[in-house]
Formats: C-alpha cells, sequence, structure tokens
C-alpha cells in the first residue's frame, strides 16, 4: 500500500513537503487563513502500518508560540475518540515525531479534535433537554450560525452567568470542557446543578469561532481576525461572532463571565483575572479569591502558582474579551487556560492533557459557581 498523508478534512492542517519514505516524512503546518498565525496540525496517515515513522513538521520553528513545543507530545488515534501521545522532539526548529501504526490508518493531531459535526452534536443533544433552549444569535463571516444556549428557567432577576469557548479554534480543549459543563448543568439528577439553576441562568456559547475551527485555524477567523483582541470594537464586517455575542450580553445583562482558552507553553491549568481593569475594586479583588479557591478545592486541577504575570492597576488590554466585559458589566470575568502539554502538576504519560480531563474539569465549574453565586 502506498503511503498516503491527507488533511482535506474538517479542522485537517498540514502541506505535504516528501513522503516517499516513512522514515524521512517532510511536512510543514500550513499557515491560519489570512495570517501568520501557525501551530494547529491535524492530519492523516495511510499505508504505513507496521512500518516506523518519522514526521518532521520543518516549519514548527515559525509558530505563533515555539516554546510550546518544548517538553510537548503530539497526539495520535486510530479512531478519532481514543487519543494518545507519541514520542516528539524538537531541535533546530524542526518537530519531529515518530510512531510506528498498528493499523493501515492513523490521525496525528496537535490536540484531539473537537469537529464541527460533535459541535452540531452537542448543541442539538442539548436543546432536547426541557432546561435548555438553543438559538442563533448571528452569523458567521461565511454564513453559519452562531449557536447560543440558555439553560435556565429565563427568570431575569436571577444571576447571569456567561461561559464563551473556543474563541481561537485550535483550542479544542475549550470545546472539551463546555461538552463537561453543559452536561453536568443538563443532569437532572444532579444536585448541585439543581441548586445553581434555583439561583441562576447559565447563558452558554459552546464555539465562538466555527469557521476557523473548520478551516484548521490556531487562532483566527474566516478574515484573518484574532477574535480575542475584538472586544472594545466588534463589526459585523471583520468579527461578527464577537459583535453578535456581545449585543446578547448587551440584551441579557451578565453577573459573571468565564472564556475558556488552552495555552501553548505553560504545562499548568490557571486563570487570568481582571486585576488590571479600572473600576477593579476590593468586590472583585475578593471574588477573584473566593473562586479560585474554591475552584482549587473542587478540582486539583486547577493551581494559581503559575500563570500570566498580573497587570498593574489600570492597565489592562479592554480589547481582550474577560477584561472588556469585567469592566463594561463591573463584573467577575476570568479566562481560563489548560494546557497543550501535561499539568505537570497531575501528569498522565500515556494521553497527557486529555478531551477527558477537560471535560471533568467543565463538570468541576458547577460546584465552583454554586459556591459564589450568591456574592456575585
Amino acid at each position: 500500500m502506498k503511503l498516503s498523508i491527507s488533511s482535506t478534512f474538517d479542522a485537517g492542517n498540514i502541506e505535504v513537503i516528501n513522503a516517499d519514505s516513512p522514515k524521512n516524512i517532510q511536512l510543514k503546518i500550513r499557515k491560519d487563513t489570512e495570517s501568520d498565525f501557525l501551530q494547529w496540525f491535524y492530519f492523516r496517515v495511510q499505508g504505513a502500518k507496521g512500518q516506523v515513522c518519522q514526521l518532521n513538521l520543518t516549519n514548527a520553528g515559525e509558530a505563533a508560540y515555539p516554546e510550546g513545543w518544548e517538553n510537548y507530545q503530539a497526539r495520535a488515534s486510530y479512531d478519532r475518540e481514543t487519543w494518545f501521545q507519541i514520542p516528539t522532539k524538537y531541535i533546530d526548529g524542526v518537530l519531529s515525531m515518530e510512531l510506528t501504526p498498528e493499523y493501515d490508518s492513523v490521525y496525528i493531531a496537535y490536540f484531539a479534535p473537537f469537529s464541527y459535526e460533535q459541535h452540531l452534536d452537542l448543541v442539538h443533544d442539548a436543546q432536547q433537554s426541557p432546561l435548555c433552549t438553543l438559538e442563533s444569535i448571528g452569523q458567521t463571516l461565511q454564513g453559519r450560525p452562531i449557536d447560543f444556549l440558555r439553560i435556565g428557567d429565563g427568570d431575569k432577576t436571577k444571576k447571569k452567568l456567561w461561559v464563551i469557548a473556543r474563541q481561537h479554534p485550535g483550542e479544542t480543549m475549550a470545546e472539551w470542557f463546555m461538552l463537561g459543563l453543559i452536561s453536568r448543568l443538563l443532569d437532572e439528577e444532579e444536585a448541585a446543578s439543581i441548586s445553581l439553576l434555583d439561583k441562576a441562568n447559565l447563558y452558554l456559547v459552546p464555539n465562538m469561532n466555527i469557521d476557523g475551527s473548520i478551516l484548521g485555524n490556531l487562532r483566527v477567523n474566516a478574515k484573518g481576525v484574532n477574535l480575542n483582541r475584538e472586544w472594545a470594537e466588534p463589526s459585523i464586517e471583520n468579527s461578527p461572532e464577537v459583535f453578535y455575542v456581545k449585543e446578547k450580553m448587551k440584551e441579557t445583562g451578565m453577573d459573571f463571565c468565564l472564556d475558556v482558552h488552552g495555552d501553548e507553553g505553560l504545562p499548568y491549568v490557571f486563570i487570568s483575572g481582571i486585576e488590571g481593569i479600572p473600576s477593579y475594586d476590593k468586590k472583585l479583588n475578593q471574588l477573584e479569591g473566593s473562586f479560585m479557591s474554591n475552584w482549587k478545592a473542587f478540582s486539583p486541577d486547577m493551581q494559581d502558582e503559575h500563570g500570566y504575570p498580573k497587570n498593574e492597576p489600570g492597565t489592562a488590554n479592554l480589547q481582550i474579551g474577560s477584561k472588556n466585559l469585567g469592566e463594561e458589566f463591573h463584573c467577575l470575568s476570568q479566562t481560563l487556560e489548560m494546557p497543550f502539554k501535561q499539568n505537570d502538576n497531575l501528569p498522565d504519560p500515556i494521553v497527557g492533557w486529555s478531551a477527558e480531563r477537560s471535560i471533568k474539569l467543565g463538570e468541576s465549574l458547577v460546584n465552583t459557581l454554586l459556591s459564589i453565586v450568591d456574592d456575585l
């Protein structure tokens, strides 16, 4: 069987330079649409069963976050459900992966993908719960619906809790997180969810960047725009995904927001806060402290020793989603980051940080929100 490498599928990304020999396959990561960002890859290898394969991403040194390759292990799967790490090295700007396929076809990706079909399954399964409504609140640049879920009874006197995910499409762990959160919220036998929905309505956008996800981008939408720098002045022309979501936020109001992401470089789960926004005060400081300490108690994957440097007072970039919303709605608004690598505090040598760990972290948000909802 002839060796074949392809990526012409949902979220696929690779360019083949030379695949004449399994022991020296030369590949390139394709740049994001209308952008110089690159890092996400996802491709299929066929015809190499039982053969030692070395796959070299020759332009890895040009990635948006080359530090992300240090101590990183690529993921592989034979069924696109179970993903495992494969030996990976980064030397002199080249990311090299080794694998001896057990079957005729194997998929290799930067992280476990979350396809558009999986997204559609997620929102359509959710809408079948009497607790949930599904709405298209606008269209992406390529004409796809921006899916919005409301979980709860819509009582406007209750707290209004927002969670959005996957502004950066290659950060697929964010939508795995949403799967865990939504599944637990809709479990009518889950006491924490019942109690939370007695006090609050949840407003959810499981995937902010549908076009970029399908196109196989790391960071931008179909026009090359980084959505998480658009919140100060979103436009239908450049960032309709942000424009329509922010209009919905203004319509519903907001008492809390979590923006869910993945971080290429740091091997930890952590929060980026809003201490640098102009209106930051004692109440927001106390809420941030309670939110973090409680989440650490509910999920040992969460920690606060490692993360981004804190902003000095008044220096936050208000183009960034969580900081813009914290300022505009004067509420607790946080960015969650999960790793592409391991959680070094609780490493898993087989799968690394995984879709399953992301799901569990999403489930744990329910208890965390319940613990602070009365103080929001």
